[in-house]
């Protein structure tokens, strides 16, 4: 488990925070042009439309770039660590900044197929990524 600064909890960001006390990860979408937003804001920067909410979001995605932290640079984590952007499924242009856990640091590939999980941290749990299970 890592040792995380924990973010600001407001109205925009609140279910992306916590909805994964539910398993489920929470991207805020457009009403009416259908665009996913990310991070959540109170208007779609593809149509300026407010009518934006969150909705629960497959859970997958894909490792579009990454960096492997050999330096402690933050105390109690110890390294390596990985740190990546992760497009999700439903929108690939929708990127997620997240750790890769569950292998090791030199398994993580571009591309990879990814999933959620989640690590509570007092009351709000934190999106991570882990390689989905080979078939």
């Amino acid at each position: 488990m890592l040792t995380r600064t924990l973010p600001v909890i407001d109205r925009d960001n609140e279910a992306f925070w916590t909805w994964g006390r539910e398993g489920k990860l929470a991207i805020h979408r457009c009403a009416n042009c259908a665009c996913f937003v990310h991070p959540p804001v109170p208007f779609c920067p593809c149509c300026e439309s407010r009518d934006v909410a969150p909705q629960p979001v497959s859970g997958r995605g894909r490792i579009v770039t990454f960096t492997v932290n050999h330096k402690p640079w933050v105390p109690d984590i110890s390294a390596p660590y990985v740190l990546a952007l992760v497009a999700i499924e439903e929108q690939d242009d929708v990127r997620l900044a997240t750790n890769i856990i569950g292998c090791a640091a030199e398994d993580v590939r571009f591309d990879m197929e990814v999933e959620v999980v989640f690590e509570a941290a007092e009351d709000l749990w934190i999106p991570l990524f882990r390689p989905v299970p080979s078939a």
